[in-house]
């Protein structure tokens, strides 16, 4: 069982950036790939980005390449996002995930974290 909480979301403008973490607060991310996904009101979740365990491969949405980053420090338990540019179409509660799987969906998730961006 992994638990995962997220932070870092706030209220920023557009052009600002945030960073978001991802901490397993039981359990363990060590072997598992980790994704960052999104929902927006209205909006159905979707991938916003995704590292693999061994390698640190990394894969992004069309709509935050370039923009956004992701990382991960295993021997800390921790996932980051780095989202720099943001514009107000980036507003939507974030989620952490464990082992990111076809169809959105993955094998654990966090509670989310809120982003707003304002024009």
């Amino acid at each position: 069982q992994v638990q995962l909480v997220e932070s870092g979301g706030g209220l920023v403008q557009a052009g600002d950036s945030l960073r978001l973490s991802c901490a397993a607060s039981e359990g363990t991310i060590s072997g598992y790939a980790m994704g960052w996904f999104r929902q927006a009101p209205g909006k159905e979740r979707e991938f916003v980005a995704r590292i693999t365990w061994i390698g640190g491969a990394t894969v992004y949405a069309d709509s935050v390449k370039g923009r956004f980053t992701i990382s991960r420090a295993n021997a800390r338990n921790t996932v980051t996002l780095q989202m720099n540019s943001l514009k107000p179409e980036d507003t939507a509660v974030y989620y952490c995930a464990a082992d990111p799987r076809s169809g959105n969906s993955a094998r654990y998730w966090g509670q989310g974290t809120q982003v707003t961006v304002s024009s």
